[in-house]
């Protein structure tokens, strides 16, 4: 990022949403989703990480408190690491941590940790959504909206308001958006189980053939 874009979208932060538990992926919470390794030889939330610093200077990692591995791992790729006492209670507890942390940002991109396909390209378009004056903005590819979103400071009250498990899905009911077309796929995916991360490496592995 050159520095004129750098001063341009300095107020623009990024908030990854890496507090949660991944009980789908792992019951047991023995193999925590997050630090998996992808094909490409990251972690899943670095590799999330990278792509969103890619696009933005400054992102905030919102992790559980007794995760300091991965709490290392976020920081040594470039992200400000914040762990979140109250991450259990749900994903808007983390959502609202992280906001705390930049509540004088112009607007904040929010995106969840295990979406490492998300490309640098969609995290940059909605950056630019927000630049230009968009209050909601969310990526579309192939008619389907994805994550993550981005949010301008008309929001930012009502975000902090959030509660639960249920993140910012109210406010993208309840007020209009700017739909911005992407050609990304990894807006539709996540890893939620090991069967996700297998069929990602499965794919990684059809594509270099």
């Amino acid at each position: 990022m050159s520095t004129a874009d750098h001063q341009r979208y300095a107020n623009v932060v990024g908030i990854l949403l890496a507090g949660g538990r991944g009980t789908r992926f792992d019951p047991s919470g023995s193999r925590d989703k997050l630090r998996q390794v992808l094909p490409e030889g990251e972690a899943v939330a670095v590799a999330t990480a990278r792509n969103m610093l890619a696009a933005l200077p400054t992102v905030i990692a919102v992790v559980r408190h007794d995760n300091q591995e991965l709490a290392r791992a976020l920081q040594q790729a470039g992200c400000m690491v914040s762990p979140c006492n109250d991450s259990g209670q749900g994903m808007a507890a983390s959502l609202v941590h992280g906001l705390k942390q930049a509540k004088n940002a112009a607007g904040w991109i929010i995106a969840l940790a295990d979406m490492p396909y998300v490309t640098d390209s969609t995290i940059t378009a909605l950056r630019d959504a927000l630049a230009g004056g968009a209050d909601i903005a969310a990526p579309v590819w192939n008619g389907k909206r994805g994550n993550p979103v981005g949010f301008g400071r008309r929001h930012l009250d009502a975000l902090l308001q959030l509660r639960g498990d249920e993140g910012a899905r109210t406010l993208l009911k309840a007020f209009p958006m700017v739909e911005v077309p992407v050609n990304d796929p990894g807006i539709r995916r996540d890893i939620d189980t090991p069967d996700d991360l297998l069929a990602g490496r499965a794919l990684e592995a059809s594509a270099r053939r």
